[in-house]
């Protein structure tokens, strides 16, 4: 006989039941844990809900962050992170499984913390926004200067009191927080801010904030904040922390300062200097003018020394022009005996005798040119009249009018158009009939076709129909 055959009077739990005792159990076992162990098969739903599982090397454990207290945890959980999640144990009965609802997820160590970031490190340096070549370079003399940092913090005091005193310029303070789960979304705001502003905007940009442990400065390891510092197009300055720590902002900053106050020290120069520089340069600049000056005074003081005297200079081109006034005042009078002599000859020309005897040998000239003009004209009009009556006999011969002379007719249809074939005429059509002598109208009683066509009776044209 079986057990369970022994024991008649055992309860009998349906399976609702017994998975809602196990629940109650379970949850009343373990109301509130903290479980270690490594994220894998991350899954958020489109609902907001966040599945994954938390596994060691010897067991896994179901775990699920509601969509509400996925938004207030902190760390964004990301597969291979080992994690410390707080929460409560319970079942699913619809699987017959056991998880774990997490309402907070920290990291299990600095160790964690430091692999975390330097993963994330990796990812961006290969995406090129820590490349050197996209950096800018700072300019000289801001006249506005950008602070990322907390209104209320010792930050902001360091930076005023050092512009100050090494270079007083405007500066613009957009106010953030620095620590907390709203900072990384305000800092990233915030550049992306500045940049977007169109009268006004900062010619550099500090993002600061004081020292702090590792977990204080996760806000400016945050993927969001690393590429809003990237993306700026003005050139930013990462001043956070002390000396010794580094940020995930640091790589893609511009310029990396190891205080806030280093940082002010980078935007401006030193008022003071510049002014002493300023003076230098001018007393420089003056004195090598000045020696500049001395040189070409004394140079040409050494030139004017071996130049000649001026009435030695001045002998030949003075004898040069006397020399040209005396042959000009020959070179008029020989030409105004020239004038003179081609005046008289021209009045000589103009007496009465002389005009009367030039008269006739022109009219002489324009009868010859008259009657050798004549003769061309004749010469010319009897050739042409030979070619146009060679033409006219060309013409008569291939025109079609001595066809008709033939006794051959041209026939035309209502259209004006030549019929040169039978197949052409349709019957009824009108047609005229052109002769050598006139013109005379006929009609088509029938189409014809070239195997129809009749032969032409003897001694005669014929009828086309």
């Amino acid at each position: 006989m079986s057990e369970a055959a022994s024991k008649p009077n055992l309860p009998e739990y349906s399976v609702s039941e017994i998975a809602a005792a196990l629940k109650r159990t379970v949850e009343d076992s373990f109301p509130f844990v903290r479980v270690r162990g490594e994220i894998s098969g991350l899954k958020v739903a489109a609902s907001g809900h966040v599945y994954f599982d938390l596994k060691d090397d010897k067991a896994v454990l179901n775990a699920i962050i509601w969509k509400q207290s996925a938004r207030l945890i902190r760390l964004k959980p990301e597969p291979g992170l080992e994690v410390v999640a707080t929460g409560r144990i319970t079942t699913y009965p619809g699987s017959s499984r056991y998880q774990i609802i997490v309402e907070q997820l920290e990291l299990a160590g600095r160790g964690a913390l430091m692999a975390m970031l330097e993963e994330r490190r990796k990812r961006l340096a290969a995406e090129g926004l820590f490349d050197a070549a996209r950096k800018r370079a700072l300019p000289f003399l801001p006249e506005i200067v950008g602070v990322v940092t907390s209104p209320t913090g010792a930050v902001i005091r360091d930076i005023m009191h050092r512009l100050n005193d090494r270079f007083p310029r405007r500066a613009l303070l957009w106010p953030v927080v620095v620590q907390g789960e709203k900072a990384a979304a305000e800092i990233a705001a915030a550049i992306a801010g500045f940049n977007a502003m169109t009268t006004g905007r900062p010619d550099v940009l500090i993002v600061a904030r004081g020292g702090g442990s590792l977990e204080d400065l996760m806000a400016f390891n945050e993927e969001i904040v690393v590429r809003a510092a990237a993306a700026s197009i003005i050139p930013l300055i990462s001043a956070v922390g002390h000396e010794t720590d580094t940020t995930l902002i640091d790589f893609a900053a511009d310029r990396r300062a190891p205080t806030p106050t280093a940082a002010a020290e980078m935007a401006v120069p030193v008022r003071s200097e510049l002014l002493a520089q300023t003076i230098d340069l001018e007393r420089r600049t003056l004195r090598c003018f000045a020696k500049a000056m001395e040189d070409r005074r004394r140079h040409l003081i050494q030139l004017a020394r071996v130049l000649p005297r001026a009435d030695q200079l001045f002998a030949v081109p003075r004898q040069r022009f006397d020399r040209a006034a005396e042959r000009l005042g020959h070179a008029l009078r020989r030409n105004l005996q020239e004038h003179r002599r081609e005046f008289t000859e021209a009045a000589a020309l103009l007496r009465p005798q002389p005009i009367r005897r030039h008269i006739r040998q022109c009219g002489d000239r324009a009868e010859a040119l008259g009657g050798r003009l004549k003769q061309a004209r004749t010469v010319t009009l009897a050739e042409a009249r030979r070619r146009v009556e060679g033409l006219g006999r060309v013409l008569e011969g291939i025109s079609y009018r001595s066809a008709l002379a033939r006794g051959f007719a041209l026939v035309r249809g209502a259209d004006g158009a030549i019929r040169r074939r039978s197949g052409e005429v349709v019957g009824g059509e009108a047609l005229t009939l052109t002769f050598v002598d006139g013109e005379a109208a006929a009609v088509a009683t029938g189409r014809a076709t070239t195997a129809k066509t009749k032969a032409k009776p003897q001694g005669g044209q014929g009828s086309l129909f």
